[in-house]
């Protein structure tokens, strides 16, 4: 059977998806991944999420290496991984150095490749190896990528690059030795010839019915051009038709669907588009990614999967707000996959907190930055904005001039200023506006809104890089003196993690593993939020019913342990966004 994707008709050789998180690129990917390899051709599928589940939804173990998939002939995935990418790339930089080099000269270098850029850079230095020299083997190589804001990060990285490598051919840099990044410059200009060349690249905008989605998918539409990626598309996933027009539930959700689409920005409306009806299975395993693209493969709804019991009761968002408040302050983090309405949680349990008298600042270190359109109005007693990269990086720049230029000649001031121009230099940054922010909620409620999973565990990265810094340089009894922002991120008395999620499988599953992340840095998570829950809704659509089904065993795991404290949001027929809707999902009763 033809899948519903057309473009699969000519593809070309690289292939992007991109999106918001919890779109559903991964699904998306994976499925035509599967379909070009189905056909014959030779694929490699690569997810540049730190936060991937292709493991589990194809039932291999991802690996930093091409990795067969078993039973599909012609498919192999490989994740790349940051940390053993970071790990390549510093036994490359050290390999190059004079053999001459004495031990303090290489442990100098060392230290300079020990932080979070050294990470971001020797990914990209595995993605652009993708594009460039290392995977002739392969007719089509699919790029399962992270969340929006990341993304955007990672693909304007060939350009940045290339630019600093150009201006600067002095001295070192984060990277360590700059002889040794001026191997990657042909590599960089490569990379970015692939992804500006329309005969070679096609980047896939995928997105659902829903104008959060919408909105974002054409604001990256318009970045990608910025950054020379022309050859777009457009796939709207999880379209919705109901069944019964008695039922309010399935009607209310497919008015909201059409009214999304209908409403579609003139910018997404010039692409080709793409439809992916709505299934009622979930996307994990061979057969249902195959069933994803295929007209009439959903399965039927058995007679059990109609009996859903009403759900008991658990406790809403109010209850959350109220424990959250006796507290008096501290920092509350809110966390999760792309997708699963963190910035709705985040704008919410804010508004519960000033309801309840409380003064808070609300910010996110989410890239894509979705505060402002999710809450939509003014409160007092609540302050609102965000960790803006562009806006950070010259904050620190010009400190770091002002307080080293004193001390330099004109040639040495060009120099520090031409290594500060590095893109590394947003890393360091964004951490230093995340320090300044988490060191607030000792006196205040501060509500952050993370980034998608992948970019937010980069930062906690580079949290624990300066924690291990700090220790080493005041050992002894004055570290005991030592408050860092890992040490504030590990008292429960100061910090409470909210993980949220979807009543899916794949997104339980990557809040379970959010979870051992953060167990592992000592962390404990306070609490899950289950967003948008539709069993007490009372749908009688069998689709619909078939998906409570499923939402009825994810339910069961996190009641099981997987959660300490759980509480839901409803699926509601107007969607949480301004001051009004949010406010009810967190009344002061």
């Amino acid at each position: 059977m033809p899948t519903q994707l057309s473009f699969l008709n000519e593809p070309t050789r690289f292939l992007f998806f991109t999106g918001k998180g919890g779109v559903g690129k991964t699904s998306v990917s994976a499925a035509t991944a599967l379909a070009l390899a189905d056909a014959g051709k030779k694929v490699l599928l690569v997810s540049t999420d730190a936060a991937s589940n292709l493991d589990e939804m194809l039932g291999v173990e991802l690996r930093n290496t091409s990795t067969p998939v078993p039973g599909v002939a012609g498919l192999s995935v490989l994740n790349i991984d940051p940390d053993n990418a970071a790990q390549s790339y510093r036994a490359r930089v050290l390999a190059q150095m004079d053999v001459a080099a004495t031990s303090s000269e290489r442990a100098e270098v060392t230290e300079q490749l020990s932080g979070a850029c050294t990470t971001e850079i020797a990914s990209f230095d595995e993605f652009a190896s993708l594009l460039s020299d290392n995977a002739e083997q392969f007719d089509h190589i699919v790029f399962d990528t992270a969340p929006t804001g990341h993304t955007l990060r990672l693909l304007s990285l060939p350009k940045a690059w290339s630019g600093f490598l150009a201006g600067n051919d002095r001295g070192a840099s984060c990277l360590g030795p700059h002889s040794g990044l001026k191997m990657q410059e042909a590599r960089f200009k490569l990379a970015l010839d692939a992804l500006s060349d329309p005969a070679r690249t096609t980047v896939v905008l995928v997105t659902r019915p829903d104008k959060g989605a919408i909105a974002e998918a054409a604001r990256t539409s318009d970045e990608l051009r910025e950054l020379g990626l022309n050859n777009q598309r457009l796939v709207i996933n999880g379209v919705f038709h109901a069944s019964e027009r008695t039922d309010l539930v399935a009607c209310a959700i497919e008015d909201l669907g059409r009214v999304a689409i209908d409403e579609m920005p003139q910018t997404l409306r010039a692409l080709p588009e793409d439809r992916v009806p709505l299934r009622a299975f979930d996307t994990v395993g061979l057969p249902a990614l195959r069933a994803l693209l295929v007209d009439g493969a959903a399965p039927a709804v058995t007679a059990h999967a109609l009996a859903v019991e009403g759900t008991e009761d658990i406790a809403g968002l109010s209850m959350l707000a109220d424990q959250l408040a006796a507290a008096g302050h501290g920092l509350i983090m809110v966390m999760g996959k792309g997708g699963v309405g963190k910035t709705t949680v985040a704008a919410a349990l804010a508004l519960g907190l000033v309801q309840r008298g409380k003064t808070v600042h609300l910010s996110t270190t989410d890239p894509a930055a979705h505060l402002a359109g999710t809450l939509d109005g003014d409160v007092p007693g609540l302050r609102v904005d965000r960790i803006d990269p562009k806006v950070e990086t010259q904050r620190y720049v010009d400190k770091i001039m002002a307080a080293k230029s004193p001390g330099l000649d004109a040639d040495e001031q060009a120099l520090l200023l031409e290594d500060l121009r590095s893109p590394c230099t947003e890393e360091v940054a964004v951490f230093h506006a995340f320090s300044r922010i988490v060191s607030e909620a000792r006196s205040a409620f501060v509500v952050l809104d993370t980034a998608p999973t992948g970019h937010s565990l980069l930062l906690m990265d580079a949290t624990g890089a300066y924690h291990r810094q700090m220790v080493a340089e005041y050992g002894g009894r004055s570290s005991a003196h030592i408050v860092t922002p890992l040490m504030r991120l590990q008292d429960p008395a100061y910090t409470q993690i909210i993980l949220v999620t979807l009543p899916e499988a794949t997104p339980v599953s990557q809040a379970a593993a959010l979870q051992d992340d953060l167990r592992r840095a000592n962390i404990e998570p306070y609490a899950w939020v289950l967003n948008k829950s539709v069993l007490a809704a009372g749908t009688r659509d069998p689709l619909l019913v078939a998906r409570l089904a499923s939402e009825r065993k994810q339910m069961a795991r996190m009641n099981a342990g997987m959660a300490k404290r759980l509480f839901t949001i409803p699926w509601l027929a107007r969607a949480p966004v301004g001051v009004v809707e949010l406010s009810k999902l967190v009344k002061n009763s």
